[in-house]
């Protein structure tokens, strides 16, 4: 039996505070995939909750789950359509469970410096704040709201020793908020999924639009620094070809029938982390509450029922949390580089930049200083 498995799983007030850490991530990009693609948001969510408890099992740790955010930034901003989605995810799933098995990633690990991915990690929490300006702007007064709970928490959590349930108070005010604007959401049923069989030509396409920019993303972000999060966070080693693993085998058998591509993310990781979640239990419980959501709950109007401003609080507070663990770095100049780029630029630029750097000082602190002879 391994560390993982003799982990007991929790299902305590925590675990449930915990499990909705990564909610202020997972569905705004679920909401504006669907509103913009002919993707149903209702079997996205559906295969979630699947995998969040089978995730929650297999590590015992509250390891997340996330859609593919190059995946989903590029469809919300293109339109691109289900059959090409499928196809990345294809794609994608057979990539990494073939990257899961044997030495690949012992071999990326030795020459992927750790400030690299310090600087992925550092990206990402840069640009959660940049995502939590548009909350702010759209819906001001529910994220100052949401912003004022969380430090209420911070504050009680320090001085009464209380357990940290600002989350679930977030999200509460945000689903209040939601129904006193819309009402409240209709009832539906989920039908049976059907299967989405990409054409010959979409693979071309989804190879050079959607899969390129996403690879650097998962294995820098999804599975290098969510193991080394992970380390950071629980003292467990949980080994990076185990992660792309689970990548590889979540989407090839959700994408095909209207799933979104999925893999781990850092981000998630720390946002769960915060909010309170120590075991699988807390990704058990967000699998449940997903379920809940595809099966009964999958009209439009459910997925806009919360107040998009405590979602945008939410990411401000993950993104600390990100940051904080950025910083554990042993090269500023690096972690710093790339952080700046992920913002301005692209993730995967940042990344082919940041090796590049890490590499060239490396041989300029190596090369011989030649000293002029004395006279």
């Amino acid at each position: 039996m391994t560390d993982e498995q003799a982990i007991p799983l929790r299902f305590t007030l925590s675990e449930f505070a915990g499990s909705l850490g990564d909610f202020g991530t997972i569905i705004p990009l679920v909401l504006a995939v669907a509103l913009v693609s002919d993707v149903n948001p209702r079997y996205i969510l559906l295969f979630f909750g699947i995998w969040f408890i089978l995730t929650g099992l297999y590590y015992r740790l509250p390891i997340p789950l996330e859609p593919m955010k190059a995946i989903a930034v590029i469809v919300i901003a293109g339109g691109i359509g289900s059959g090409e989605i499928a196809a990345a995810g294809l794609i994608l799933g057979v990539l990494f469970l073939v990257l899961g098995y044997g030495r690949c990633f012992s071999v990326i690990e030795k020459w992927v410096p750790e400030s690299v991915v310090r600087g992925i990690q550092l990206g990402l929490a840069l640009l959660l704040f940049k995502a939590s300006v548009d909350f702010v702007i759209r819906d001001s007064f529910f994220f100052v709201l949401g912003i004022a709970v969380i430090v209420a928490f911070i504050l009680l959590v320090h001085y009464r020793r209380v357990p940290d349930l600002s989350s679930i108070c977030v999200i509460a005010v945000g689903v209040i908020g939601g129904i006193i604007l819309h009402g409240i959401p209709p009832l539906s049923l989920i039908p049976a999924p059907q299967l989405v069989v990409p054409i010959p030509t979409d693979f071309p396409s989804a190879l050079s639009t959607l899969v390129l920019p996403q690879v650097v993303l998962t294995i820098a972000n999804a599975i290098l620094a969510t193991s080394l999060l992970t380390k950071d966070l629980f003292g467990k080693d949980v080994p990076p070809k185990k992660l792309s693993t689970t990548i590889g085998l979540m989407n090839l058998t959700s994408v095909p029938f209207g799933g979104f591509p999925m893999c781990h993310g850092a981000g998630g990781l720390a946002g769960q982390y915060r909010y309170g979640a120590r075991t699988g239990g807390a990704s058990i419980i967000a699998g449940v509450i997903f379920l809940i959501l595809a099966l009964f709950f999958t009209s439009p109007e459910v997925l806009s029922i919360v107040a998009v401003g405590v979602l945008g609080a939410l990411l401000v507070f993950v993104g600390i949390e990100m940051g904080r663990h950025s910083l554990k770095t042993d090269s500023l100049v690096v972690t710093g580089l790339i952080g700046v780029l992920a913002l301005a630029v692209s993730m995967t630029i940042a990344f082919i930049v940041g090796m590049v750097a890490v590499y060239l000082l490396g041989w300029i602190k190596k090369r011989p200083v030649h000293k002029e002879p004395s006279a």
